[in-house]
């Protein structure tokens, strides 16, 4: 057995080392996908799969299936299913509820029925011979993907792209909203919010009337009193809040005081006051 054929039947200590870290996290990051309860984070834990499959592919030496898997379905396809999550807008309050009766069951039975072709496929499968990335990249890496895409896998990639398709167009069929009443107008939906009673001018900003502008201060009523709207919640569940209610208390009585002042002899020099003419008489 010549050098070449020892070492695509043996793996080395880095290669093997490699394998099972990478293979540990892919296998976390599919998991997460499934069982994540976001949509983003599932979305973001495929991107770290896709990421570690890139790697492997560069480590056997198909350096173009690689740079593929991180521009094209990582780089682009994630990104965009980000963007249409994003836009979308689903949040942990959309419903649960099934709108197509017993679509958990038999989405079940699938796949119960798709693991049992895996495991069947997987058991079946035989290697006699490993010829290794050498004789698959003779002729370049790119050449060797395309005649077995184009050849030997054709159908498979076919009904792949077929299954893509279908997804997407599922995707946009299932978040498509269909509005059957009349938009409200602008003016009926500030009565409405009149009617609710519920807060009608801007919010005011962090350290309005605290003699700060710093977002962990919060802005004060006309009264004095903080207002907790003013500060990110973020920060008032962290107890991040910087108190100078006393403070801009005492800023506001002085400036109140200094304004009656001024009001009351602007008030009196009017009456005080008298023309050259009627002081000469």
């Amino acid at each position: 057995m010549t050098a070449q054929h020892l070492a695509a039947y043996t793996t080395s200590t880095g290669e093997a080392f490699q394998f099972w870290v990478l293979g540990t996290v892919a296998v976390i990051g599919a998991l997460c996908t499934v069982f994540m309860k976001k949509a983003v984070h599932s979305a973001l834990c495929l991107a770290g799969t896709m990421i570690v499959l890139a790697v492997f592919y560069l480590a056997n030496g198909a350096y173009f299936l690689g740079i593929v898997q991180i521009v094209v379905y990582t780089g682009a396809i994630m990104m965009l299913f980000l963007f249409v999550v994003m836009l979308v807008g689903v949040t942990a309050a959309d419903s649960l509820k099934e709108t197509i009766k017993g679509q958990r069951w038999l989405a079940l039975v699938c796949g119960a029925g798709f693991g049992v072709l895996l495991f069947a496929g997987i058991a079946n499968a035989s290697l006699k011979e490993f010829d290794g990335a050498g004789r698959a990249n003779a002729n370049g890496n790119v050449e060797g993907l395309a005649s077995l895409l184009f050849t030997k896998y054709v159908f498979a990639f076919e009904i792949t792209g077929a299954l893509l398709i279908t997804a997407a167009v599922g995707a946009m069929v299932l978040t498509h909203r269909e509005r059957t009443e009349r938009a409200k107008t602008q003016r009926e939906l500030s009565e409405q919010r009149v009617r609710e009673g519920k807060h009608l001018p801007p919010l005011p900003a962090p350290g309005v009337y605290a003699r700060h502008n710093a977002v962990d201060i919060a802005g004060l009523l006309p009264d004095g009193t903080p207002s907790e709207l003013t500060v990110n919640k973020t920060l008032r569940a962290r107890g991040q809040i910087r108190d100078v209610s006393a403070e801009a208390l005492n800023d506001l009585r002085a400036l109140e005081q200094r304004a009656e002042e001024r009001l009351e002899r602007r008030a009196v020099e009017p009456e005080t006051f008298k023309r050259p003419e009627e002081a000469s008489k």
